[in-house]
């Protein structure tokens, strides 16, 4: 079979209405919630075992149960599961529903509503359809890997298109009570004040950032009381200055370009700011083109610039954080205006292959073990897209196509020569 019959035959199965329908999206997003929490619940019976298959999941519903006996929520608990809670005090608040059912049931019903709420950011976006379609299709296969860690990076994947999406619609009121909800749980969600400066109404969105600190600051108060709150926070502060050290050159954690020049070179003695400055500049040069704001494309582009940046330039990424990079490089791909390159799409196997698919038993595990994951490779193709990503966004022009084309003609009508 030659490649254009393959190709032709691959166009005409995916354009089928079948893989087309939000339903199957529904079903197969759901499929995957299910099954990865049913996978965890064989081991029930076994005590040792549940803990062991799943210990985020025991340390997110333990912080409800040592915040109602007033003790400490970032203390280690080795008979309940092993590592630290490293989520804000008002995360215990947040997870109350699914610690109160057996652990079973909470696990998953926790596995499905993150599931389910990531769905529906996609699906209340502003994107197309066939952008839909591509998000969770190429997707899947890393939800698979975040459900199986259970953890809250879908949930903050979900926080940041949510808080794009509700100042798109010209909801600060909401995308502001987004970024502090993600804030005060992981610290991610603070990303979202990127999209400021595509607010219409920018007043009221520092009145409502402020209004919703407030409230998600105390919240946790009104059921443990102010002197618990504040000795929690402490406590806070200080695991996330401890977990900061111990992630440097842990082999599961630092999975970043932080990670790539750390565990490459195995120093220790240099700050990271040395590389998390001049990420800033680059991320922050598009800004200064303002006359491309009015543009959905622009917008959508550094939206995935977020979604990248903040796990490539973050110590505590993980393998399952890339479930928020990979949404951001599907968007990247999807959102210009113009045809993509052969490059783009070696790119984008290339973050399937190398990003999504390495903790799989699909990879090779001999490459996974000796060089994925001490030199944090996961992050590399997701590197390569952001750079690429920069550039374009510091360069390109990201009107429709056909705005382009009519400008051209217009162009070309006033250049061309009259004649009598």
């Amino acid at each position: 079979m030659s490649k254009q019959s393959l190709q032709a035959k691959c166009e005409w199965l995916l354009s089928r209405p079948f893989w087309q329908s939000p339903r199957t999206w529904w079903v197969l997003w759901m499929l995957i919630a299910v099954a990865g929490a049913c996978s965890k619940l064989f081991s029930y019976g076994n005590p040792e075992s549940f803990r062991h298959h799943c210990n985020n999941f025991l340390i997110f519903r333990g912080t409800f149960w040592h915040a109602l006996e007033g003790i400490s929520l970032y203390a280690p608990y080795p008979l309940e599961h092993a590592d630290t809670n490293h989520y804000g005090p008002l995360f215990s608040v947040f997870v109350a529903p699914f610690a109160l059912p057996p652990a079973f049931i909470g696990l998953i019903l926790w596995v499905v509503f993150l599931t389910w709420w990531l769905y529906m950011a996609v699906r209340r976006s502003t994107f197309s359809l066939s952008q839909q379609c591509f998000i969770i299709f190429f997707c899947a296969h890393e939800l698979l890997t975040a459900v199986f860690m259970m953890q809250f990076n879908i949930a903050i994947a979900a926080i940041i298109l949510l808080s794009y999406y509700c100042v798109e619609r010209e909801r600060d009121f909401w995308a502001a009570a987004f970024i502090m909800l993600g804030t005060f749980i992981k610290l991610y969600g603070i990303v979202g004040l990127a999209f400021f400066f595509f607010s219409k109404h920018k007043g009221r969105f520092i009145f409502s950032l402020i209004f919703w600190a407030v409230i998600m600051l105390i919240l946790p108060a009104i059921f443990h009381g102010f002197d618990y709150l504040r000795a929690q926070y402490g406590e806070w502060y200080a695991s996330l200055t401890e977990k900061n050290t111990e992630n440097l050159l842990s082999t599961m954690q630092n999975v970043s370009l932080l990670g790539i020049v750390r565990k490459s070179t195995g120093l220790l003695t240099y700050s990271d700011l040395w590389l998390i400055v001049p990420g800033l500049i680059l991320f922050s040069l598009p800004y200064l083109r303002r006359t491309q704001y009015e543009f959905s494309a622009f917008r959508q582009t550094l939206l995935a610039s977020v979604l990248m940046f903040v796990v490539l330039f973050s110590t505590g990424s993980e393998s399952s954080s890339y479930i928020i990079a990979l949404v951001g490089v599907v968007i990247w791909y999807t959102a210009a205006p113009w045809k993509r390159s052969h490059t783009d799409i070696f790119l984008m196997v290339f973050v399937f292959i190398l990003t999504s698919l390495s903790p799989s038993d699909i990879f090779p595990s001999y490459l996974r073990r000796e060089y994925v994951y001490p030199f944090a490779l996961k992050a590399l193709p997701v590197t390569l897209v952001w750079l690429k990503l920069c550039w374009e966004i510091c360069t390109k022009n990201y009107a429709p196509a056909n705005e382009i084309a009519m400008q051209g003609s217009k162009n070309r009508d006033a250049t061309a020569p009259t004649t009598t």
